[in-house]
């Protein structure tokens, strides 16, 4: 049993989410929260395994408080909710540590399998939707001013452990591919390379692909 803590601002929206939710056999809402603060402190006494998370929230927003939920070291994960519109919040939630995201008009069908991904331990967004975003909003991310120095930066500590192999791995996720196309195009048994990126989530400390995506744009492997 999949157990979820809905957090969001809008009550008929709520309502909408628990009707749906609760008509799967496999999955149980144990509560609600109308704000960050609320889906925090649930999420801390409830430990659900997935907490639906709206982005615009008042008091603390949804990014801030998937930050916190995150940090806290527990089992929960969380899969945040936007619009089209509001992509760029996407992107900060993913990089709060999220799992991914899925847009609000989704289909039925698309949420629960979400869930269901997220609760499992996998990412909800598929790669290449993935490095679409970051394509269009990684230039919304705060420049630490080591552009325009003219010392180079130091390598990312992130990628100090990776065999080269493993680097290569994490760069083709980043660009998108999925496991059967990295196996294809770098002639390897897909299991190999379930190992590998197995060891490049363990190595970079990336939380899921989706994390690891994120890691490859951040460690500069891939460009925008």
């Amino acid at each position: 049993m999949t157990t979820v803590l809905i957090a969001d601002d809008q009550p008929l929206q709520r309502f909408g989410f628990r009707m749906l939710l609760e008509s799967q056999d496999d999955m149980t809402v144990l509560d609600e929260a109308a704000n960050g603060t609320e889906a925090v402190r649930k999420a801390a006494e409830l430990r659900p395994d997935v907490v639906l998370m709206d982005v615009r929230m008042p008091g603390l927003d949804g990014i801030e408080a998937t930050r916190r939920i995150t940090a806290s070291g527990d089992r929960t994960r969380v899969l945040i909710l936007t619009t089209f519109d509001l992509d760029e919040y996407a992107y900060a939630g993913l990089r709060a540590g999220a799992s991914g995201f899925l847009v609000k008009d989704a289909q039925p069908e698309d949420l629960l399998s979400g869930i269901r991904a997220v609760a499992s331990g996998d990412a909800v967004v598929a790669p290449a939707l993935t490095r679409r975003l970051l394509d269009a909003y990684v230039h919304h991310l705060p420049a630490d001013g080591s552009a325009s120095s003219s010392m180079p930066s130091p390598p990312d500590p992130r990628l100090a452990a990776l065999t080269g192999r493993e680097r290569e791995i994490l760069t083709v996720i980043g660009k998108g591919w999925t496991n059967t196309e990295i196996a294809e195009r770098l002639h390897l048994a897909e299991s190999t390379v379930k190992t590998h990126v197995g060891r490049v989530l363990a190595k970079t400390g990336s939380r899921d692909r989706v994390q690891a995506v994120i890691c490859a744009y951040e460690t500069g492997l891939v460009q925008p």
